[in-house]
């Protein structure tokens, strides 16, 4: 059954009617052309379309767009200001914490979430926090070498 829904996306109000069974990813992706936010697995195993839903990173495989609606969501590409990119964005680019860069949206993605929480992590607390993202390429090092990087930039 189609729905009206107001959705903050990247900072943008955004009102769409939707089939009350679209996903959030499907939402982004197809209505609204944010490919940074990638499909991989659809059941939430692999953290790829990771965004944040009013401030919490949440992935997006698994919530209906109805249930963002009145809501506010940020994307991979909403991390960038007046085209400058996120910190995180940068300290991935700067300590090559990707490879093929299929994971790398949802891993950006939680890492911000990670640091907005706990900007001085622990190695520990980093492998911990991105534990719900998978990555098949990079051994996981880089990224979280990335993810010290930006916390020791923002102190």
């Amino acid at each position: 059954m189609p729905t009206t829904i107001t959705v903050t996306v990247n900072g943008t109000a955004r009102t769409d009617t939707v089939d009350e069974r679209l996903l959030l990813v499907q939402y982004l992706r197809e209505l609204h052309n944010l490919t940074g936010t990638h499909i991989g697995c659809d059941t939430s195993s692999c953290g790829a379309c990771t965004v944040h839903l009013n401030g919490k990173a949440v992935k997006s495989c698994t919530v209906f767009a109805v249930q963002a609606d009145g809501g506010e969501v940020t994307t991979v590409e909403g991390l960038v200001n007046n085209g400058t990119v996120h910190p995180v964005q940068a300290a991935f680019k700067e300590k090559h914490g990707l490879q093929c860069g299929f994971c790398t949206p949802g891993m950006i993605m939680t890492s911000v979430e990670l640091l907005e929480r706990n900007p001085d992590p622990s190695e520990e607390e980093i492998r911990s926090g991105i534990r719900g993202n998978l990555c098949r390429c990079t051994g996981y090092h880089n990224i979280v070498e990335a993810v010290k990087f930006a916390a020791a930039g923002s102190k």
